[in-house]
């Protein structure tokens, strides 16, 4: 009976990894073999750490170093002292709490692991990130410096510039917030292997909540249309991309320009477009 949940304090250790304690009480009551009633409250205290390393494929993976369990102010009603220390003994054995330190940091690794999969960019290529650095560690933040790799989808890596964004002059960051910094080069390489994406055929089906996209609406914005073709016919605008996309970024604004060419076909019935 009595049983509390568990007090799980978490810090970051700085240059090493992570340190954890953890709290747990409870009261176990019944009966003695030896005759009357049993009452053992219990408190448990759990300190483990762990280090965050870099494995050879590029991942950050925790490992728990050291991990060691006491008993914290035992009270019992036991009928006998021998009793209650070898239950106690028993107790921590039951618990099994440093494999399940080890089970957790094991999915935590799961995590980690998925950094290295390929994500598909669409058709047009795929994405993969490897760690640069070993992880650096301070007293409130992970920092993980991530290489990116980029191919096209016949398989060409694209070249990324490897100049590095200065992180002294980047915002301060946020408490308890991820933080997520991207360069204006891998943006701007990512759009590259998007561009061909950016090539539309636009017809009216495609225009919502504006008038019908026909020869009469672009009269009106260019009335020389309306001296050459004839009124409320469909019309088709293909937009085509002539060159990379542009990234500039500002600590509070980032801007991406498109480059790109628009034509508008018509298709009468009685002519060709």
């Amino acid at each position: 009976k009595d049983l509390r949940p568990p007090v799980i304090s978490l810090a970051l250790s700085p240059g090493s990894g992570l340190f954890m304690a953890i709290l747990v009480q409870m009261t176990i009551t019944g009966k003695s073999f030896v005759g009357g009633n049993m009452g053992i409250a219990l408190a448990a205290n759990l300190t483990a750490s762990s280090r965050l390393w870099q494995d050879a494929a590029g991942v950050p993976r925790f490992r728990c170093r050291n991990c060691h369990i006491t008993l914290v102010s035992p009270q019992s009603s036991a009928p006998t002292r021998n009793l209650h220390a070898r239950f106690s003994h028993t107790f921590l054995v039951a618990l099994q709490l440093c494999p399940a330190v080890d089970a957790v940091l094991n999915l935590v690794n799961a995590k980690f692991t998925t950094m290295i999969s390929e994500v598909p960019l669409g058709t047009a290529g795929t994405l993969r990130c490897a760690l640069l650095n070993p992880p650096m560690m301070s007293e409130t933040f992970i920092e993980l410096d991530l290489e990116t790799i980029l191919h096209q989808k016949e398989g060409k890596e694209v070249n990324l510039p490897m100049d590095q964004p200065s992180l002294t002059s980047l915002t301060p960051k946020r408490d308890a917030a991820t933080q997520l910094i991207l360069s204006a080069n891998f943006l701007g390489a990512e759009l590259s292997i998007l561009q061909a994406s950016f090539n539309l055929d636009i017809s009216n089906n495609m225009v919502l909540g504006l008038p019908p996209l026909v020869t009469t609406m672009l009269g009106a914005l260019i009335p020389e249309i309306s001296r050459v073709l004839p009124p409320s016919q469909p019309v088709v605008i293909e937009m085509r991309e002539v060159k990379a996309s542009v990234v500039t970024t500002t600590p509070d604004k980032s801007f991406v320009q498109l480059f790109s060419t628009a034509e508008f076909w018509v298709s009468p019935s009685d002519c060709s477009p």
